[in-house]
């Protein structure tokens, strides 16, 4: 493990709303901002915006947010492949609301084929060069039920597609306790099945961070944005040696997203805090080194 502190702050959701797209596109291309990447729900109803972006920006580190859940009740999409996705579809034909749904209906080969479908879409709408993948709400983590063996199928595709992913290298306590992760398994075995892909990673040339410490909602922090973003800084401040993901799910007010997500304030502070050049500062003044996942693919070369 790397002995300096390097932080990679990005950006899930690029795709979900007009006003998310928006926030993402900004910070992106905002030199004094602090955000490093971002991924695409290939599903989701602006994912050809954000692709287009992508392709019109190949310097920049976006990859593809693979997208197994529709949680927003008012707003629900579908399957990506046009093969048999029966076991990836709810009772209203939408993708499952909740990652425990998933693991206990999806079959393996379904998952496998949407997968690559999303990848696939995202390259069709102009993503020629997909920087890494990452998984939302961690539907194919196998950390619900304990059904590991979509983390290793997952892992399979990032190896064949030669893309880093979002999967920690070090597992802790504070992995199995931060709340944005959601672990409902047992910490020994979830650890020992991490502990076995990310061997099979390091054998097959699949880039990981080191650290995933996403911020937390639901606490004090959600008093005021002050509050919020000093939350932030000292997480920030504090992260371990090595490279640390963090994620974000910035956007701007609108009504869309007011009526979808009920934790629409969060993200709307997260782009405020991103688009304020003294949070960069903050993070540089630390001798901490912003880089983005096309960086981490070079860093473990």
């Amino acid at each position: 493990m790397l002995t300096d502190r390097y932080l990679m702050i990005n950006a899930d959701d690029f795709g979900s709303f007009s006003c998310a797209n928006a926030a993402i596109m900004e910070l992106l291309l905002n030199e004094k901002s602090a955000l490093t990447s971002s991924t695409v729900m290939a599903p989701a109803p602006w994912a050809p915006q954000a692709c287009r972006f992508a392709a019109a920006h190949p310097e920049l580190a976006i990859g593809v947010h693979l997208t197994l859940t529709c949680e927003w009740s008012p707003v629900r999409w579908g399957p990506v492949s046009q093969g048999d996705t029966a076991t990836l579809r709810d009772e209203e034909g939408y993708l499952w609301h909740t990652t425990a749904q998933v693991e206990q209906h999806a079959s393996l080969c379904q998952i496998q084929q949407e997968i690559l479908a999303q990848i696939a879409r995202c390259r069709a709408l102009g993503m020629a060069n997909p920087s890494h993948m990452d998984n939302h709400m961690g539907s194919l983590y196998g950390i619900a039920t304990g059904r590991f063996e979509l983390l290793e199928t997952t892992i399979g595709i990032a190896a064949q597609m030669g893309l880093p992913f979002r999967l920690p290298a070090s597992i802790g306590a504070h992995t199995f306790q931060n709340t944005m992760l959601g672990i409902a398994t047992d910490p020994h075995t979830t650890a020992s099945a991490a502990s076995q892909v990310v061997a099979f990673c390091r054998e097959n040339g699949v880039a990981l961070p080191d650290h995933l410490i996403p911020g937390e909602w639901g606490g004090p922090q959600d008093q005021s944005y002050e509050a919020y973003r000093e939350y932030l800084y000292d997480l920030y401040a504090n992260i371990p040696a090595g490279v640390t993901e963090t994620y974000l799910h910035p956007a701007l007010e609108c009504d869309e997203l007011k009526a979808a997500v009920g934790s629409w304030q969060h993200r709307v502070w997260e782009h405020r805090i991103m688009a304020d050049p003294m949070t960069r500062q903050h993070i540089e003044a630390h001798g901490i080194r912003l880089i983005s996942y096309r960086d981490l693919a070079n860093l473990q070369k």
